[in-house]
Protein backbone atom coordinates (compact mmCIF):
# COMPACT_ATOMS: atom_id res chain seq x y z
CA UNK A 1 0.00 0.00 0.00
CA UNK A 2 1.41 3.40 -0.98
CA UNK A 3 2.11 6.06 1.63
CA UNK A 4 -0.40 8.42 -0.03
CA UNK A 5 -3.15 5.78 0.08
CA UNK A 6 -2.37 5.07 3.73
CA UNK A 7 -2.72 8.77 4.53
CA UNK A 8 -6.09 8.94 2.79
CA UNK A 9 -7.39 5.97 4.74
CA UNK A 10 -6.05 7.25 8.08
CA UNK A 11 -7.83 10.60 7.72
CA UNK A 12 -11.32 10.38 9.19
CA UNK A 13 -14.39 11.77 7.37
CA UNK A 14 -14.86 15.51 7.76
CA UNK A 15 -18.01 15.29 9.87
CA UNK A 16 -16.25 13.10 12.42
CA UNK A 17 -13.46 15.63 12.84
CA UNK A 18 -15.96 18.51 12.91
CA UNK A 19 -17.70 16.98 15.93
CA UNK A 20 -14.40 16.18 17.60
CA UNK A 21 -13.00 19.71 17.39
CA UNK A 22 -16.32 21.33 18.23
CA UNK A 23 -15.99 19.79 21.69
CA UNK A 24 -12.52 21.33 22.03
CA UNK A 25 -14.00 24.75 21.24
CA UNK A 26 -16.83 24.25 23.72
CA UNK A 27 -14.21 23.56 26.39
CA UNK A 28 -12.77 27.01 25.69
CA UNK A 29 -9.55 25.80 24.10
CA UNK A 30 -9.81 28.08 21.07
CA UNK A 31 -6.11 28.12 20.28
CA UNK A 32 -5.82 24.33 20.40
CA UNK A 33 -8.90 23.99 18.21
CA UNK A 34 -7.46 26.46 15.71
CA UNK A 35 -4.27 24.45 15.32
CA UNK A 36 -6.33 21.31 14.76
CA UNK A 37 -8.52 23.03 12.16
CA UNK A 38 -5.47 24.21 10.25
CA UNK A 39 -3.48 20.97 10.40
CA UNK A 40 -6.36 18.61 9.62
CA UNK A 41 -7.66 20.95 6.92
CA UNK A 42 -4.23 20.89 5.29
CA UNK A 43 -4.30 17.09 5.33
CA UNK A 44 -7.64 16.99 3.52
CA UNK A 45 -6.23 19.35 0.90
CA UNK A 46 -2.99 17.40 0.44
CA UNK A 47 -5.10 14.26 -0.02
CA UNK A 48 -7.16 16.02 -2.73
CA UNK A 49 -10.28 15.72 -0.57
CA UNK A 50 -11.26 19.30 -1.33
CA UNK A 51 -14.99 18.99 -0.71
CA UNK A 52 -14.36 17.63 2.77
CA UNK A 53 -11.79 20.35 3.37
CA UNK A 54 -14.41 22.97 2.50
CA UNK A 55 -16.98 21.44 4.85
CA UNK A 56 -14.40 21.23 7.61
CA UNK A 57 -13.04 24.77 7.23
CA UNK A 58 -16.49 26.33 6.84
CA UNK A 59 -17.59 24.66 10.06
CA UNK A 60 -14.45 25.79 11.84
CA UNK A 61 -14.80 29.40 10.69
CA UNK A 62 -18.43 29.56 11.78
CA UNK A 63 -17.81 27.93 15.17
CA UNK A 64 -14.89 30.20 16.00
CA UNK A 65 -16.81 33.31 14.94
CA UNK A 66 -19.86 32.24 16.95
CA UNK A 67 -17.60 32.13 19.99
CA UNK A 68 -16.21 35.60 19.35
CA UNK A 69 -12.85 34.37 18.07
CA UNK A 70 -12.72 36.77 15.14
CA UNK A 71 -9.05 36.39 14.27
CA UNK A 72 -9.30 32.59 14.27
CA UNK A 73 -12.57 32.58 12.37
CA UNK A 74 -11.32 35.02 9.75
CA UNK A 75 -8.17 32.94 9.23
CA UNK A 76 -10.23 29.81 8.60
CA UNK A 77 -12.59 31.76 6.34
CA UNK A 78 -9.65 32.82 4.17
CA UNK A 79 -8.40 29.21 4.13
CA UNK A 80 -11.88 28.20 2.93
CA UNK A 81 -11.51 30.53 -0.07
CA UNK A 82 -7.95 29.37 -0.73
CA UNK A 83 -9.30 25.82 -0.87
CA UNK A 84 -11.85 26.91 -3.47
CA UNK A 85 -8.92 28.12 -5.56
CA UNK A 86 -6.79 25.01 -5.03
CA UNK A 87 -9.71 22.74 -5.84
CA UNK A 88 -10.63 24.90 -8.85
CA UNK A 89 -14.24 25.14 -7.76
CA UNK A 90 -16.33 27.20 -10.20
CA UNK A 91 -18.35 30.15 -9.00
CA UNK A 92 -22.00 29.21 -8.46
CA UNK A 93 -24.97 30.04 -6.23
CA UNK A 94 -24.29 27.19 -3.81
CA UNK A 95 -20.78 28.39 -3.06
CA UNK A 96 -22.03 31.97 -2.80
CA UNK A 97 -24.50 30.78 -0.16
CA UNK A 98 -21.65 29.17 1.78
CA UNK A 99 -19.74 32.46 1.70
CA UNK A 100 -22.84 34.28 2.94
CA UNK A 101 -23.21 31.83 5.83
CA UNK A 102 -19.66 32.49 7.00
CA UNK A 103 -20.11 36.25 6.54
CA UNK A 104 -23.23 36.30 8.71
CA UNK A 105 -21.24 34.81 11.58
CA UNK A 106 -18.91 37.82 11.77
CA UNK A 107 -20.05 39.69 14.89
CA UNK A 108 -21.48 43.19 14.85
CA UNK A 109 -20.77 45.01 18.10
CA UNK A 110 -21.51 48.68 18.71
CA UNK A 111 -18.73 50.86 20.07
CA UNK A 112 -19.65 52.08 23.59
CA UNK A 113 -21.36 55.48 23.63
CA UNK A 114 -21.60 58.30 26.19
CA UNK A 115 -18.29 57.50 27.83
CA UNK A 116 -16.44 59.93 30.07
CA UNK A 117 -13.23 60.62 28.15
CA UNK A 118 -11.66 62.01 31.30
CA UNK A 119 -12.11 58.68 33.05
CA UNK A 120 -9.22 56.24 32.62
CA UNK A 121 -11.45 53.16 32.75
CA UNK A 122 -13.80 54.56 30.11
CA UNK A 123 -10.87 55.49 27.88
CA UNK A 124 -9.47 51.99 28.24
CA UNK A 125 -12.86 50.52 27.37
CA UNK A 126 -13.13 52.74 24.29
CA UNK A 127 -9.60 51.91 23.16
CA UNK A 128 -10.26 48.18 23.43
CA UNK A 129 -13.58 48.51 21.60
CA UNK A 130 -11.98 50.41 18.72
CA UNK A 131 -9.18 47.86 18.43
CA UNK A 132 -11.71 45.03 18.36
CA UNK A 133 -13.76 46.83 15.71
CA UNK A 134 -10.66 47.26 13.55
CA UNK A 135 -9.88 43.55 13.90
CA UNK A 136 -13.41 42.60 12.86
CA UNK A 137 -13.38 44.90 9.84
CA UNK A 138 -9.96 43.75 8.67
CA UNK A 139 -10.77 40.07 9.16
CA UNK A 140 -14.06 40.22 7.29
CA UNK A 141 -12.50 42.36 4.54
CA UNK A 142 -9.68 39.87 3.99
CA UNK A 143 -12.19 37.03 3.65
CA UNK A 144 -14.56 38.81 1.27
CA UNK A 145 -11.79 40.31 -0.88
CA UNK A 146 -10.32 36.84 -1.29
CA UNK A 147 -13.80 35.58 -2.23
CA UNK A 148 -14.18 38.30 -4.86
CA UNK A 149 -10.77 37.44 -6.34
CA UNK A 150 -11.64 33.73 -6.47
CA UNK A 151 -15.04 34.38 -8.05
CA UNK A 152 -13.58 36.53 -10.83
CA UNK A 153 -11.03 33.85 -11.65
CA UNK A 154 -13.59 31.05 -11.68
CA UNK A 155 -16.59 32.31 -13.58
CA UNK A 156 -18.25 35.32 -11.95
CA UNK A 157 -18.71 38.77 -13.50
CA UNK A 158 -15.45 40.58 -14.22
CA UNK A 159 -16.15 42.95 -11.32
CA UNK A 160 -17.06 40.12 -8.97
CA UNK A 161 -20.48 39.13 -7.58
CA UNK A 162 -22.54 42.18 -6.55
CA UNK A 163 -23.77 40.27 -3.49
CA UNK A 164 -20.24 40.00 -2.09
CA UNK A 165 -19.50 43.65 -2.85
CA UNK A 166 -22.65 44.63 -0.94
CA UNK A 167 -21.64 42.50 2.03
CA UNK A 168 -18.16 43.98 2.09
CA UNK A 169 -19.35 47.58 1.74
CA UNK A 170 -21.93 47.17 4.49
CA UNK A 171 -19.52 45.54 6.94
CA UNK A 172 -16.72 48.04 6.33
CA UNK A 173 -19.09 50.95 6.88
CA UNK A 174 -20.90 49.56 9.92
CA UNK A 175 -17.95 48.00 11.75
CA UNK A 176 -14.82 49.95 10.84
CA UNK A 177 -13.89 52.55 13.48
CA UNK A 178 -12.94 54.95 10.67
CA UNK A 179 -15.46 55.62 7.91
CA UNK A 180 -13.51 55.28 4.66
CA UNK A 181 -16.27 56.26 2.23
CA UNK A 182 -13.97 55.83 -0.77
CA UNK A 183 -13.63 52.10 -0.03
CA UNK A 184 -17.28 51.79 0.94
CA UNK A 185 -18.37 53.49 -2.29
CA UNK A 186 -16.07 51.34 -4.41
CA UNK A 187 -17.88 48.21 -3.30
CA UNK A 188 -21.42 49.60 -3.10
CA UNK A 189 -21.34 50.78 -6.73
CA UNK A 190 -20.33 47.26 -7.74
CA UNK A 191 -23.19 45.84 -5.71
CA UNK A 192 -26.88 45.91 -6.44
CA UNK A 193 -28.36 47.75 -3.49
CA UNK A 194 -28.25 51.51 -4.18
CA UNK A 195 -30.92 52.15 -1.54
CA UNK A 196 -28.72 50.71 1.18
CA UNK A 197 -25.85 52.76 -0.21
CA UNK A 198 -28.08 55.83 0.08
CA UNK A 199 -28.75 55.05 3.74
CA UNK A 200 -25.02 54.77 4.41
CA UNK A 201 -24.35 58.09 2.68
CA UNK A 202 -27.11 59.92 4.56
CA UNK A 203 -25.81 58.51 7.83
CA UNK A 204 -22.28 59.59 6.91
CA UNK A 205 -23.45 63.10 6.06
CA UNK A 206 -24.85 63.48 9.54
CA UNK A 207 -21.47 62.97 11.19
CA UNK A 208 -18.76 63.94 8.68
CA UNK A 209 -16.65 67.09 8.57
CA UNK A 210 -17.92 70.08 6.55
CA UNK A 211 -17.27 69.59 2.85
CA UNK A 212 -16.93 65.81 3.04
CA UNK A 213 -20.65 65.30 2.42
CA UNK A 214 -20.59 66.99 -1.00
CA UNK A 215 -17.53 65.01 -2.00
CA UNK A 216 -19.05 61.69 -0.89
CA UNK A 217 -22.26 62.23 -2.85
CA UNK A 218 -20.51 63.46 -5.99
CA UNK A 219 -18.05 60.58 -5.88
CA UNK A 220 -20.84 58.02 -5.50
CA UNK A 221 -22.74 59.33 -8.52
CA UNK A 222 -19.65 59.63 -10.69
CA UNK A 223 -18.52 56.11 -9.78
CA UNK A 224 -21.87 54.74 -10.90
CA UNK A 225 -21.66 56.70 -14.15
CA UNK A 226 -18.09 55.54 -14.76
CA UNK A 227 -19.45 51.99 -14.70
CA UNK A 228 -22.21 52.98 -17.11
CA UNK A 229 -24.84 52.45 -14.43
CA UNK A 230 -27.14 55.44 -14.85
CA UNK A 231 -30.11 53.57 -13.38
CA UNK A 232 -28.59 53.01 -9.95
CA UNK A 233 -27.17 56.54 -9.91
CA UNK A 234 -30.74 57.82 -10.26
CA UNK A 235 -32.05 55.38 -7.64
CA UNK A 236 -29.32 56.53 -5.25
CA UNK A 237 -30.21 60.21 -5.67
CA UNK A 238 -33.95 59.64 -5.38
CA UNK A 239 -33.55 57.56 -2.23
CA UNK A 240 -31.17 60.05 -0.64
CA UNK A 241 -33.58 62.91 -1.26
CA UNK A 242 -36.36 60.95 0.43
CA UNK A 243 -34.24 60.09 3.43
CA UNK A 244 -32.81 63.58 3.82
CA UNK A 245 -36.27 65.11 3.75
CA UNK A 246 -37.53 62.64 6.32
CA UNK A 247 -34.55 62.98 8.63
CA UNK A 248 -34.16 66.74 8.11
CA UNK A 249 -30.41 66.73 7.84
CA UNK A 250 -30.39 70.39 6.80
CA UNK A 251 -30.38 72.84 3.94
CA UNK A 252 -26.62 72.71 3.37
CA UNK A 253 -26.59 68.96 2.88
CA UNK A 254 -29.64 69.07 0.67
CA UNK A 255 -27.98 71.70 -1.52
CA UNK A 256 -25.27 69.17 -2.39
CA UNK A 257 -27.98 66.81 -3.62
CA UNK A 258 -29.43 69.47 -5.85
CA UNK A 259 -26.01 70.28 -7.29
CA UNK A 260 -25.19 66.67 -8.18
CA UNK A 261 -28.74 65.98 -9.31
CA UNK A 262 -28.51 68.83 -11.81
CA UNK A 263 -25.37 67.31 -13.32
CA UNK A 264 -27.05 63.92 -13.40
CA UNK A 265 -30.13 65.30 -15.13
CA UNK A 266 -27.97 67.00 -17.76
CA UNK A 267 -26.19 63.72 -18.50
CA UNK A 268 -29.53 61.91 -18.65
CA UNK A 269 -31.00 64.49 -21.04
CA UNK A 270 -27.92 64.25 -23.25
CA UNK A 271 -28.22 60.49 -23.38
CA UNK A 272 -31.94 60.73 -24.20
CA UNK A 273 -31.26 63.35 -26.85
CA UNK A 274 -28.65 61.21 -28.63
CA UNK A 275 -30.91 58.17 -28.47
CA UNK A 276 -33.66 60.20 -30.11
CA UNK A 277 -31.29 61.41 -32.81
CA UNK A 278 -30.20 57.85 -33.57
CA UNK A 279 -33.83 56.73 -33.74
CA UNK A 280 -34.67 59.54 -36.13
CA UNK A 281 -31.73 58.80 -38.44
CA UNK A 282 -32.54 55.09 -38.45
CA UNK A 283 -36.12 55.85 -39.48
CA UNK A 284 -35.22 58.36 -42.19
CA UNK A 285 -32.40 56.44 -43.83
CA UNK A 286 -33.06 52.78 -43.04
CA UNK A 287 -36.80 52.58 -42.55
CA UNK A 288 -36.48 51.44 -38.93
CA UNK A 289 -39.56 52.30 -36.89
CA UNK A 290 -38.73 54.75 -34.13
CA UNK A 291 -39.20 53.55 -30.56
CA UNK A 292 -40.85 56.86 -29.65
CA UNK A 293 -41.58 60.16 -31.30
CA UNK A 294 -39.16 63.04 -30.82
CA UNK A 295 -40.85 65.92 -29.05
CA UNK A 296 -39.78 69.52 -28.89
CA UNK A 297 -37.43 71.64 -30.92
CA UNK A 298 -35.30 68.90 -32.47
CA UNK A 299 -38.36 67.03 -33.64
CA UNK A 300 -39.61 70.19 -35.36
CA UNK A 301 -36.22 70.75 -37.01
CA UNK A 302 -36.21 67.24 -38.46
CA UNK A 303 -39.75 67.75 -39.75
CA UNK A 304 -38.70 70.94 -41.55
CA UNK A 305 -35.65 69.27 -43.07
CA UNK A 306 -37.68 66.31 -44.32
CA UNK A 307 -40.45 68.55 -45.67
CA UNK A 308 -43.15 67.09 -43.43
Amino acid sequence: MSRERARRIALAPAQENIEKIKKVVEEGNYYGAQQMYKSIGARYISSDRYSEALDFLQSGACIQLENGQVTCGAELAVLFVETLVKGKFPYDDDTLDRIKKIYKKFPRISVPQHLDLADDDDMQQLSEALAAAKTRAEGCSSFLKAAIKWSIEFGAHRNGPPEIHDMLADYIYSESPESDMAKVSYHFVRGKNPKKFASALVNFMGKCYPGEDDLAVARAVLMYLALGNLRDANVLMDEMKKQVQVREVGERCFASFQYVETALQVKYRQRTFFNELLDEVAEKFYGVQRRNAMPGMFGDIFKMISGE
